[in-house]
């Protein structure tokens, strides 16, 4: 089977002409928004091994068909990936990308249990002479520490002299067609000089953008893991100033773009902090310094904002139907959106799915739809029933949560034609639809 698996991958890659790079066989493992486009963009330039452990997974990237959206049939044509299942097709790999999430749990504490899964289950398959790059994004310390010793035990070799760990932290950015995998300068580090050769090497082969070589595999984890915790603390700056400018009927995106006249003004706006990323990082961050000694107050201060939102929202939504002489019990609210970014179907960590819940407790009836999610999806992960546009009924108050390509281009129009005679309340979080273009009898609330 092993020799079968590395023959495939040596003949389709000479059948395409393409050459191995640095001389090293590619697996990627975990084909999910991040090691997809990864083991696509290899496979543009060699023979690569793409690996999962979702069965369905592999059967649609077998059939052209990638559920996240993110690339198309053509593009995952025209890369030569044998899609498996079967660990051990990845013998027949001397470089192994590891590219598998890392959530957290309910009680926001980080979940290397994927990663350290991967691990023990890369590790079996493991040669001498193997190199193994992490691309999840982690805690400093993590891969040295958590990962290496799994892959020690399950392989029965040793790191470092058997074997060879990097590690080069995902920037897939989703729902970015600008920003992607080869266009993003990569991050490289291994264990020793000679191993991070070869690491900038493979990475160089098919990132345009070129690589930085970190100092260590530490520098690289905290320059990950710092990337989007900046990201988070800097919006939730603006949430908390939406809060403060509400209570003083401020409008927020009018300050925003007032103060960004000047030049070095970051444009960062308020909003539902979601996701896999920027919503879960910085507990990773955070959870080390505590166990160093250390409590972050700043961070942890962010995090607290931005996870508040939905019920600031919720609230803010009540006090404007009692301010238009609506009702609140019973009333109908149409929410436009549940992944949690645009134009993506990912619904991990969506906090729209908490500004539902948060709604609901106001005895209020909400009905959610989103196209780009899959219902079964919904259901089971937050026990939402979406439903399509065709079926919504009339509204009293319609939220643009998401700011879907469909939903912008539909704008007012959109916005009065899901509302109960054209007339009620629109809460637009994204501050997406021109405020010079109001009808006439719908109210506004943006943050």
């Amino acid at each position: 089977m092993n020799k079968a698996v590395k023959h495939i991958v040596d003949t389709t890659a000479a059948h395409t002409g393409a050459l191995p790079i640095a001389n090293r066989s590619i697996a990627v493992v975990g084909l999910g928004y991040v090691g997809l486009p990864v083991a696509v963009a290899f496979g543009e330039k060699t023979g690569v091994i793409g690996f999962d452990i979702k069965e369905q997974r592999i059967q649609e990237l077998q059939e052209g068909i990638d559920a996240t959206l993110e690339l198309s049939p053509f593009t995952l044509k025209n890369a030569t990936v044998d899609y498996v299942s079967d660990p051990s097709a990845l013998q027949a790999s001397d470089f192994v990308i590891i590219a598998v999430p890392t959530p957290i749990n309910a009680q926001n504490q980080p979940d290397l249990t994927p990663l350290l899964r991967a691990s023990h289950l890369v590790g079996r398959q493991l040669n001498k002479g193997d190199i193994v790059v992490y691309e999840s994004t982690v805690y400093p310390g993590a891969t040295e520490e958590d990962c290496i010793p799994v892959l020690e035990e399950a392989s029965g070799l040793c790191a470092g002299v058997d074997f060879f760990v990097g590690y080069s932290p995902e920037r897939i950015n989703p729902g970015d067609h600008e920003h992607t995998f080869k266009t993003i300068k990569k991050i490289v580090s291994a264990q020793d000089e000679q191993t991070l050769d070869i690491v900038a090497e493979v990475y160089e082969a098919v990132v345009e953008a070129g690589v930085h070589r970190a100092s260590s595999i530490k520098v690289a984890e905290a320059a990950k893991i710092i990337e989007n915790t900046q990201r988070d603390l800097n919006i939730a700056l603006m949430n908390e100033l939406a809060i403060i400018f509400d209570r003083m009927n401020i409008d927020t995106l009018e300050v925003l773009e007032a103060a960004g006249t000047k030049w070095n003004f970051l444009p960062f706006r308020p909003g539902l902090v979601g996701g896999h990323c920027i919503g879960v990082d910085p507990f990773y961050l955070t959870m080390k310094a505590e166990s160093l000694g250390y409590h972050p107050e700043v961070i942890l201060a962010g995090r607290r904002i931005n996870d508040t939102m939905g019920r600031f929202i919720a609230t803010a939504l009540v006090k404007n139907l009692i301010k238009q002489n609506m009702p609140v019990l019973g009333a109908r609210v149409t929410i436009l959106g549940l992944s949690f970014k645009e134009n993506v179907s990912d619904i991990r960590n969506s906090k729209v799915a908490n500004l539902v819940h948060e709604i609901e407790e106001f005895g209020i009836d909400v009905q959610v739809t989103d196209r780009l999610v899959e219902k079964s999806e919904a259901k089971r992960e937050y026990g939402i029933d979406l439903l399509e546009m065709s079926e919504l009924k009339p509204a009293d108050v319609v939220i643009f949560a998401v700011s879907h390509e469909e939903y912008v281009e539909g704008g007012w129009n959109l916005a009065q034609h899901l509302l109960k005679v054209g007339r009620g309340i629109v809460v637009d979080i994204k501050g997406t639809l021109p405020r010079a273009e109001q009808p006439e009898g719908v109210h506004v609330w943006r943050l």
